[in-house]
Parts: structure tokens; C-alpha cells; sequence
């Protein structure tokens, strides 16, 4: 039987970065398409009849746990028949071909419905495309690679609303007409990744048993970093919040846009040194710093509230946090899986996320409508501290099992 370095599939150092450049730049059209709208949706979701900050908690909190319990079929489906790039290209055209529709909808349960399709489609092709990915370059310099296609995904969720604002302010285009528009990157990224994106999944000779591979990745260290992240994501909020928060604080709409883009900016700029960083002292280690950092924008956020100054240094720290542990993240889960089992424990990780992170938003979304940013802030301080906590304590017992 051959073992999982036997399996990993071959090909030039080259080669194996240009694959992850063309995904870089598939992730790079995507986001500015994206983020056209998702930094202009929150306002605008909140704007329909019947809607609040309970009903944008809600909505984020169902689309995102729906998108990520598909990651899981996604992931597995993909170890199963061997291929990555045809799931991943699914995915990718149902995003970026149903994201204009928002133009045309009226109330919330429209956007509801939009948004759970967007988010399945994004749930369809993000495991698979994380595993492929992973079987681009190898151990040592997987942090750098996941770093990079960071990079450059998030230089296209800076441009988007820089561009969203550009087109609002200078041509008058109205919150639907950037709606429609942004179905130009999106076809732009299809492209990318139909000519130029290779396959090159592991080859393994091992029979593939659904069942048994997810009791087979569910287990040991794997589970135990997954319950960590687990308690993380219950009380992790997303970017909607922060963006809410700097519209409380009175401004413009028209603003809203480049708040996300200075999120997006921090994203961006932290990506490679954390991903670099993460090959040199480890990965986990690196963790705990991104999980810091939300530490820190909860903190800001409960001391200073619709603070009209305060929201920028939110921004930035809640993009630093964004940025670490989104690449550092993704780039840690292949040491606990073999490369038949990737895919497959890529989707568990998107799983227990997606399911903490509904939890995450109904809840804070609930709690900044009944009592105000600064009690949610706490909620979201309170599970922070402990999965850092947790996430120290399994460094040290992982150290002290390779001593031993």
C-alpha cells in the first residue's frame, strides 16, 4: 500500500506555483466582484422593510454555516473521485453568476435566498480548492503558498469597494447598479480558472470509504484542534458587524465601502509574513496571535462603541485577525490529514466553523439589538480568551509528545 508521501502528486517547483498563481487570481477576480456587493450588503440588507440587525446576524449566520456544511460534501466528494477542478469550478460559477440578483431584491427573505445560494456556492468549491492547494507545493513552504493566494484574493476584496464607492461617487450609480456590475469580474475569474488552473490531486491506492474516512480524520490531535477552533468561532463575529459599527457612528453609505477595503487592506498586508512566519515557528503558534487580534478588535469595540475615530483601529486589527487566521488556518490542517483524507478534513474544519459561526451571529446580532455593541463585544471576549487559553495549552502538550 502506498503511503502518503508515495501518493503526493509530482511535478516542478514552477509548475506548482503557477498553479497557485492562477488560483490567486481566480480568488482575485472573485473578490473584487464580491466585495462590490458585500460591502455595500449589510447597509443595504438592513435598509429593506422588516429587516435590523437581527434579521443581517440571522441571514449571515444561516448563509455562512449553510455554505460551510457544504464544504464538508465538497471535500469529501472530491477525495472520493479524484478531482478538484470541476467541483471548484461549480462553485465559483454559481457565486459569481448569482451575486448581480441582488439588484433586483426587494426584502429580506430575497436576500436571504440570494445569499444562501452565493454562500453554497462558495461552500461547493473552498475545500477542494484548499486541497488542491495543499498538493501544489509541500510542507515546508505551505504557509507561503497559502499566504500568496491570500494576498492576492485580498487585493481584489480591497479593490472592490474602493471600487464600489468610485462608482456611487463619480458616475452616480445607484447601491443596485455596482449590484449588477459586478458580474464582470466574476466572468473574468471563470475564465482564469478554466484555461489556467491545473489539476493535480494525489494519487492514492487506497479504496476511498466515506464513512470510514471521516471517522478516520476525526480523531487525536485533529479533533482537539477542532474543538479549539470550535469555541473560537462560537463568539466570532464577521466583518458585517464592524461595518454596522462605523455606520452607527454616522457615516455616509457611500463610506461603508472603504471601511471593508481597510479591512481587506490589513487582510492583505499580513497574509504572506504570517503565512512565512507560520513555516518558521509553527503554525499553531501563529494561531494564537490572529486569535489576539480578534481579542483586541472585541476590546476596542466594547470600550469604544460607535466611536466615530475608534472604527478605523477596528478595521485594522479586525483585518490583522482576518488575515492570520484565515491563511494560517487553512495552511494547518494538512499536518493533520493525509493526502486521501485532505479534502475530506478540510470540510470537517469548514463544518464546525460554519456551525460556531451561525451560533457566533444570530448571537451577536441579538445581543447589539437588545443591549448595544459593547455587550456583544463581551460575549465575543469571553469565548476568545478561552480558545486561546486552549490553544496554548495544546502547543505545549504537542511539544512534549515529540520530546517524549
Amino acid at each position: 500500500m502506498a503511503t502518503d508521501d508515495e501518493a503526493e502528486s509530482k511535478g516542478s517547483s514552477r509548475s506548482s506555483f503557477r498553479n497557485i498563481f492562477a488560483l490567486g487570481f481566480v480568488s482575485f477576480f472573485t473578490d473584487v466582484s464580491t466585495e462590490m456587493v458585500l460591502s455595500l450588503l449589510p447597509v443595504f440588507i438592513v435598509s429593506l422593510p422588516g429587516s435590523g440587525s437581527a434579521a443581517l446576524g440571522m441571514i449571515e449566520g444561516l448563509a455562512e454555516s449553510l455554505s460551510y456544511g457544504m464544504r464538508v460534501v465538497s471535500g469529501i466528494f472530491s477525495d472520493k473521485l479524484r478531482r478538484r477542478k470541476i467541483i471548484i469550478l461549480l462553485g465559483y460559477g454559481v457565486s459569481n453568476l448569482l451575486k448581480p440578483f441582488f439588484a433586483v431584491v426587494n426584502n429580506i427573505f430575497e436576500a436571504m435566498a440570494i445569499r444562501v445560494v452565493d454562500r453554497v456556492g462558495k461552500g461547493i468549491r473552498t475545500a477542494p480548492r484548499d486541497a488542491l492547494l495543499s498538493e501544489s507545493v509541500d510542507e515546508k513552504r505551505r504557509g507561503m503558498a497559502f499566504g500568496l493566494h491570500r494576498t492576492l484574493d485580498q487585493t481584489g476584496a480591497i479593490l472592490g469597494p474602493l471600487a464600489a464607492s468610485f462608482l456611487m461617487y463619480v458616475t452616480g450609480l445607484t447601491i443596485r447598479g455596482v449590484f449588477w456590475l459586478s458580474l464582470i469580474p466574476g466572468v473574468a475569474a471563470l475564465l482564469v480558472l478554466f484555461f489556467f488552473v491545473q489539476e493535480r490531486v494525489a494519487i492514492s491506492r487506497r479504496r476511498f470509504k466515506m464513512l470510514a474516512g471521516i471517522q478516520e480524520a476525526l480523531k487525536g490531535d485533529f479533533l482537539i484542534l477542532l474543538l479549539i477552533v470550535g469555541v473560537f468561532s462560537l463568539g466570532a463575529f464577521n466583518y458585517s458587524f464592524v461595518l454596522l459599527n462605523a455606520s452607527e457612528a454616522g457615516f455616509d453609505y457611500r463610506v461603508i465601502p472603504i471601511f471593508y477595503a481597510l479591512i481587506n487592506l490589513s487582510h492583505t498586508l499580513i497574509a504572506i509574513p504570517s503565512g512565512v512566519l507560520s513555516d518558521k515557528i509553527g503554525k499553531e503558534s501563529v494561531l494564537v496571535i490572529g486569535y489576539g487580534s480578534f481579542l483586541a478588535a472585541a476590546f476596542s469595540l466594547f470600550f469604544f462603541p460607535r466611536n466615530y475615530y475608534a472604527v478605523f483601529l477596528i478595521a485594522l486589527i479586525f483585518g490583522a485577525y482576518d488575515g492570520i487566521a484565515n491563511t494560517v488556518g487553512r495552511a494547518l490542517i494538512p499536518k493533520y490529514a493525509g493526502n486521501s483524507l485532505r479534502g475530506t478534513a478540510y470540510g470537517l474544519y469548514y463544518l464546525v466553523v460554519g456551525l460556531c459561526f451561525l451560533i457566533a451571529n444570530i448571537t451577536v446580532g441579538a445581543l447589539w439589538q437588545s443591549y448595544g455593541p459593547s455587550t456583544a463585544a463581551a460575549y465575543s471576549i469571553t469565548l476568545a480568551s478561552v480558545s486561546i487559553i486552549g490553544m496554548i495549552l495544546f502547543i505545549k502538550q504537542q511539544k512534549s509528545t515529540h520530546i517524549q
